[in-house]
């Protein structure tokens, strides 16, 4: 009876006659669906005991990545521009832990759009008495992190249909808040290397920055206004994307630069050796094998990551109908507002969720870096595992960007090195050493090459310096020590890691 009442149900509202076209029609939408989504991760790996240092921790993206970071067991420290023992903070962080079971969920307050918040932090975290979020995260005095996640950046700024966009001063302050959350990212970047550059080399680091998904709009046009000295954008009207994909680009050379540095810095013990004793070959239980330097210089891995078109991150700021929790509050837009709720089934439909945008920077947290992974011999070989006798797996790219959990090949144009013209004093030195200085190094090209990632680092300095100058410490007289400055260190070249007689890095 029931049935019968609901197949004629079914029959009035689609006809029989009509079943062929609702099928392909639901199967195109989950196609496009399924699409729209991306792709999904199929790397696991168990976090416990790793400290993670996430920004931008309490925006819907940022919330998900806490979320699946405390089901694997990390040891988490979320930083947020509003105080600690804001009621916002304070429950969400207590409903997460509560809802995973990890009780190792730390929140400290940090502005990264805030010169002097970002150094009391790192000055803070760097400190030796063990304080701050380094003893919060149940870490005592070892100061370990495992890994930076920058996610502050990911999030839209400025709204669609704000009341403040056709106003020039209300376009600066939305571009000052695009450059001084960068240069939050910089400096916290470089304070922290001195921690990160004294640690284990058998210590897997990683710095990932999430970027906009608009990064590829400023590749025609970069640098903005043909210079590399000014960290702003382009203020045309007309330009609405353009300083969001401007900022993400900016980010990810700097990343890719990043890594140069890193792979710079004296190679002797920052990648661990192979123990031969403890080979299969050798009757041992096996020993993870070292590979090429050629792929792999440093233990530590900085990456960059778009996660996409997300509902929740861009769509919503960009609309003004910015519901999220735990950040600072934004100008709303009831026309954005009523447009957001009314378009949710088309948005659902073709934009991302935030767990869908977490795949690629669950990715690139997830895959093993090359030192960190272990061949498989083939199954016709003898011989034990090796670089050249294994076979193919996915390992981790030093300095890439990853979109889709997978590695965008992004063509930037080649800038022109400004000090390719000027003379050189001549040397005393032998021809030997001459030669040797006038070896041209290896550029990979990738994101422009070694000259136009300097020169954006060189940008970022700069900048850094006008914003010093801007905010002046209160106390010029303060030190934080040897470890990394807090008033009087900026960030800049990033230091040598000091090594005991035998060329071991020092404890």
């Amino acid at each position: 009876m029931v049935l019968k009442v609901a197949a004629t149900a079914l029959t009035a509202i689609l006809p029989s006659k009509y079943y062929v076209h609702a099928i392909l029609t639901l199967i195109t939408v989950l196609v496009v669906r399924a699409f729209s989504q991306g792709r999904s991760t199929n790397r696991e790996r168990d976090l416990h005991g790793r400290v993670i240092l996430v920004t931008g921790g309490f925006t819907p993206l940022g919330l998900t990545l806490l979320h699946h970071l405390a089901l694997r067991g990390a040891h988490i420290i979320a930083l947020s521009p509003l105080p600690i023992d804001s009621p916002k903070i304070s429950i969400l962080v207590t409903l997460l832990r509560s809802t995973t079971n990890n009780e190792q969920i730390y929140a400290d307050e940090c502005d990264l759009g805030d010169l002097r918040s970002v150094k009391a932090f790192c000055a803070k975290f760097m400190s030796v008495t063990g304080s701050g979020a380094a003893m919060g995260a149940g870490m005592g005095r070892e100061q370990r992190l495992d890994a930076i996640i920058f996610g502050h950046e990911y999030r839209h700024v400025g709204g669609l249909f704000s009341s403040r966009r056709k106003d020039k001063g209300a376009r600066e302050r939305e571009e000052k808040e695009r450059k001084e959350s960068s240069l939050g990212t910089f400096l916290m970047s470089t304070m922290l290397l001195p921690a990160l550059l004294v640690a284990p080399v058998e210590r897997d680091i990683r710095i990932i920055n999430i970027i906009n998904p608009f990064y590829a709009a400023a590749v025609p046009t970069f640098p903005p206004s043909g210079s590399f000295h000014s960290l702003s954008s382009s203020s045309s009207k007309s330009s609405f994307l353009l300083p969001e994909g401007t900022r993400a680009l900016r980010t990810a050379i700097f990343t890719r630069h990043l890594q140069r540095i890193l792979d710079a810095l004296p190679s002797a013990g920052q990648v661990p050796k192979t123990d031969t004793a403890s080979a299969p070959s050798s009757g041992g239980v096996g020993a993870i094998p070292v590979i090429s330097p050629k792929t792999q210089k440093s233990n530590i891995v900085a990456i960059s990551v778009c996660p996409g078109i997300s509902r929740s991150d861009i769509v919503a700021p960009m609309l003004g109908a910015d519901g999220s929790v735990g950040e600072e509050e934004r100008e709303k837009s009831a026309v954005g507002t009523v447009l957001y709720y009314l378009l949710q089934p088309l948005f659902r439909l073709l934009l991302k969720s935030p767990t869908a945008a977490l795949q690629s920077v669950l990715h690139v947290l997830f895959l093993p870096t090359p030192f960190k992974s272990t061949p498989k011999s083939r199954p016709d070989s003898k011989k034990s595992p090796t670089e050249e006798d294994a076979l193919p797996e996915e390992i981790l790219k030093p300095g890439a960007l990853y979109r889709e959990c997978a590695v965008v090949k992004l063509w930037v144009p080649r800038s022109v090195d400004p000090l390719a013209d000027v003379p050189t004093a001549p040397s005393n030195k032998g021809k030997g050493e001459d030669k040797e200085k006038e070896k041209p190094h290896d550029d990979d090209g990738e994101l422009g090459g070694e000259v136009t990632g300097r020169l954006v680092w060189e940008s970022f300095e700069k900048a850094l310096k006008e914003w010093e100058d801007a905010n002046p410490d209160p106390d010029p007289n303060t030190t934080t020590g040897k470890s990394g400055g807090a008033s009087g260190d900026r960030g800049g070249t990033p230091p040598e890691v000091d090594r005991d007689a035998d060329g071991e890095v020092g404890p």
